[in-house]
């Protein structure tokens, strides 16, 4: 499941703090970005390399690898439940992207591994 704090959420986890991470992104409006092909492409090229990336993109791309490191333990309320929300819609919607953020930020299933059983859990089938 937070296999995919890769899309934590597109915007939502941002450059990590001492303690947490900063929470300035967190009202951006996550089923905006889901709902159009371009938005959601812009943030998924910006993780993966191959595109341009706004200032919330580039904190979420440095914050990621923490994030699925910690288990999210620096995120806000907010960031967790949008991480989930974007981890869903790319699985069950993006199966390709999926796969590619995989390979970018889990190559040797490590968290997928590791997070399977909390995705089983909240109905993600990882």
């Amino acid at each position: 499941m937070k296999a995919a704090f890769l899309l934590v959420a597109l915007a939502i986890v941002s450059v990590a703090a001492e303690e947490k991470y900063t929470t300035k992104y967190d009202n951006i409006d996550v089923d905006e970005i889901l709902k159009s092909d371009r938005l959601f492409n812009n943030y998924f090229k910006c993780l993966v390399d191959t595109g341009k990336c706004t200032p919330e993109g580039r904190e979420l791309k440095k914050s990621l690898p923490d994030a699925l490191k910690t288990e999210c333990s620096k995120c806000s309320e907010k960031q967790k439940a949008n991480t989930d929300k974007v981890i869903r819609f790319i699985i069950e919607n993006k199966p390709n992207e999926w796969k590619e953020l995989q390979a970018k930020y889990d190559p040797e299933e490590t968290y997928i591994k590791r997070y399977k059983p909390q995705a089983a859990q909240a109905g993600i089938k990882i």
